[in-house]
Formats: C-alpha cells, sequence, structure tokens
C-alpha cells in the first residue's frame, strides 16, 4: 500500500499554492501542519482528485491515480473541514446516500454501515436528523460518511477545529481506532491533535516542505535546540503556533 506525490506543483494565476512537493505515505497516521495558507488544501483536493495539479503525478501502488480513475476515487475517504451536512436527513439515511453516490446498493453496505455508526458511538442517534446533533456529534458524521467503502486512503481537514478540548480528546481516539490497515492524512493547524495521534509529521509552509520525519526523528533532531514537543518544533521552523 502505498500513495506517492511526485513534484506535485499547484498555480492560481501567479500564486504558487503548492511548489514540487514530493512525499510517499505507507499505512500509517500522517500529519499535516502548518498554517493557514501554507497549501494543506490544495494538496488534499489534489490527492482526492478534487483538484488538478498544474504540474506533477500522484501514484497508488506506482499506477498513476488519472489513468485509474473512479477506481482510485473509490479507495479514497475524505472527511472535509466544513459541517455542510444534510440537516433535515437522519443519520442512516445520510450515510446510505453517501454509499450511493459512491455506488453501492442498499444491501451491499447495511451491515458495514451499522458497524460504522457504532465505531463513531451514534448508534443511540441513528434514527435522529443530523440537524439536532452538537457540533462534535456532526464531526462524527463527517468522519462516518468518509468510512463508507472502506477506503484504505483516508484524508481530513482540519477534523477537530471548533470542538471543545473533551470532544478533541475522544475524536482522536476514534480515528486512531477506525485508522487500523489505511494510510490517514490529517491536515491542522492546530498543533496539539497530533502529538498523540500521528506517527509522522509532515511541516508545510509556503506549499513546500519544511522539515518531516517521524516523532521520534524530529525529537532528536530539534533536540539540541530545546524542542521536545511537536509545537516547540513548529515554532523553530518559524510557523505560527495556534
Amino acid at each position: 500500500m502505498r500513495l506517492e506525490a511526485k513534484e506535485l506543483t499547484k498555480e492560481y494565476g501567479k500564486k504558487r499554492a503548492l511548489d514540487t512537493f514530493s512525499y510517499t505515505f505507507h499505512e500509517g497516521i500522517y500529519g499535516l501542519l502548518g498554517p493557514n495558507g501554507a497549501g494543506k488544501s490544495t494538496l488534499m483536493g489534489i490527492l482526492t482528485t478534487g483538484l488538478k495539479a498544474t504540474s506533477g503525478k500522484v501514484y497508488w501502488d506506482d499506477k498513476d491515480i488519472a489513468s485509474i480513475g473512479k477506481n482510485y476515487r473509490g479507495l479514497v475517504g475524505f472527511m472535509p473541514q466544513q459541517q455542510r451536512i444534510y440537516e433535515d436527513f437522519t443519520l442512516v439515511r445520510f450515510l446510505y446516500y453517501i454509499a450511493a453516490l459512491k455506488g453501492k446498493k442498499k444491501q451491499e453496505v447495511a451491515e458495514e454501515i451499522d458497524d460504522i455508526i457504532h465505531s463513531v458511538n451514534l448508534w443511540e442517534v441513528r434514527n435522529d436528523t443530523i440537524g439536532t446533533f452538537s457540533g462534535g456529534m456532526k464531526q462524527r458524521t463527517l468522519l462516518a460518511q468518509s468510512l463508507v467503502g472502506n477506503p484504505s486512503i483516508l484524508i481530513m481537514d482540519e477534523p477537530t477545529v471548533g470542538l471543545d478540548p473533551k470532544e478533541r480528546v475522544h475524536f482522536r481516539e476514534l480515528v486512531s481506532k477506525v485508522a487500523q490497515n489505511k494510510i490517514v492524512i490529517i491536515a491542522t493547524h492546530i498543533v496539539s491533535d497530533l502529538e498523540k495521534l500521528a506517527s509522522e509529521i509532515i511541516f508545510l509552509n509556503h506549499g513546500k516542505i519544511v522539515e518531516s520525519g517521524t516523532l521520534d526523528v524530529l525529537y532528536e533532531k530539534y533536540s539540541s535546540q530545546g524542542a521536545s514537543s511537536v509545537e516547540e518544533i513548529y515554532m523553530s521552523l518559524g510557523m505560527e503556533s495556534k
């Protein structure tokens, strides 16, 4: 299982939002960390095929994702930042709707959807309308929809924005639980979210990788500068802490 980005560049007119980004992802949880405007959303858009790179390619197990087409999109689950959910839908109806968009028939996913609802701890409210949910419950709903179809790649955009500290801890526990046997990429500007979740972190700024590595390697490298946490490494790289 390998997702490889090679020399990805994305330009909007004269602005370069992503600048020759190259990285290889294997099974595990990756943190994509950087301030607002660092290029995180642009990268996620390319990896989910929502955006087309100006140059560069993405490969899934050595195959160009452009040649894989809809079969690649079926491998990807995406959790967007914005809670723009069909609030008149019940949770169950919403997840079956997502399954239908992915070409799945109801009878094919009935057991899977029940399992997903249990995994995000929303079973008791499965028949309630999403509009009645709290912010934390809506975030779990977004996580649930990204899991429909058992994707191999799970990409999350600022998944804990707006959650209180208790909800954030619970959400991190859920992500750890559902991340087994997947490539999980979590983009955020909230440093503390990744401290106990990601095994590898990519620091992105102005569209470029400024640092990357496993937590152990990063801690060892920056210990001489007095950095003993992801937040301190983040600050030592000259990026604003959030």
